[in-house]
């Protein structure tokens, strides 16, 4: 399986977004997530459930072979995810400077 974080630096959220995961287990989804790198990226498939390698981070299993490490989610299906507030930040950070003013 394809791990596309490693589990440093592990952010924890509020639990009821695995009630979202659970739902959409077994449907085609498409989550939008930052990598290792920062660098936002996109996968699309059918959730396989979770994991937790070592009883903290958790990652979120597409097809049976990417994991994405849950708290580096920006949208699930276009709901946001535990990293929306800091990609929203991200998306806005051009915006928090005056431009040579």
């Amino acid at each position: 399986m394809q791990k596309l974080h490693s589990k440093e630096g592990y952010l924890p959220f509020d639990s009821d977004y695995f009630k979202q995961i659970e739902i959409l287990k077994g449907l085609d989804c498409k989550i939008n997530y930052f990598d290792a790198e920062g660098k936002v990226m996109d996968a699309k498939g059918s959730i396989s459930g979770t994991y937790s390698p070592d009883n903290f981070a958790t990652f979120v299993v597409i097809n049976n072979d990417i994991a994405i490490r849950t708290d580096r989610i920006i949208t699930l299906n276009g709901k946001p995810g535990p990293a929306f507030d800091e990609y929203d930040l991200f998306a806005l950070q051009c915006l928090t400077c005056m431009g040579g003013m």
